[in-house]
């Protein structure tokens, strides 16, 4: 799985429509190999980016969990301690 997919249900405040943007972006990317698409190439690019962040929106609205909301901050951290951890060894 590409590192750069972030988990995004469950958190409080809501994930933004920035953030499902930004995750279709990415997965559209790396299932096409495009990190920018040819001219010609545009539109069926951008359409698919719509398409999966239509879908990942609606995944993420109709999921019921009864845990407590996550801290995007605190998973920051864990990830920053992970980072360090492999660094070190």
């Amino acid at each position: 799985m590409c590192r750069n997919i972030r988990r995004l249900h469950n958190y409080e405040p809501p994930v933004t429509d920035a953030e499902v943007h930004d995750a279709a972006l990415q997965f559209v990317r790396k299932v096409s190999g495009f990190a920018r698409p040819s001219r010609v190439n545009t539109a069926p690019f951008e359409e698919a980016v719509a398409e999966v962040g239509a879908a990942t929106r609606r995944l993420l609205e109709r999921l019921e969990t009864s845990a407590p909301p996550r801290s995007r901050e605190d998973d920051a951290r864990r990830a920053r301690e992970r980072r360090l951890a492999r660094e070190q060894g």
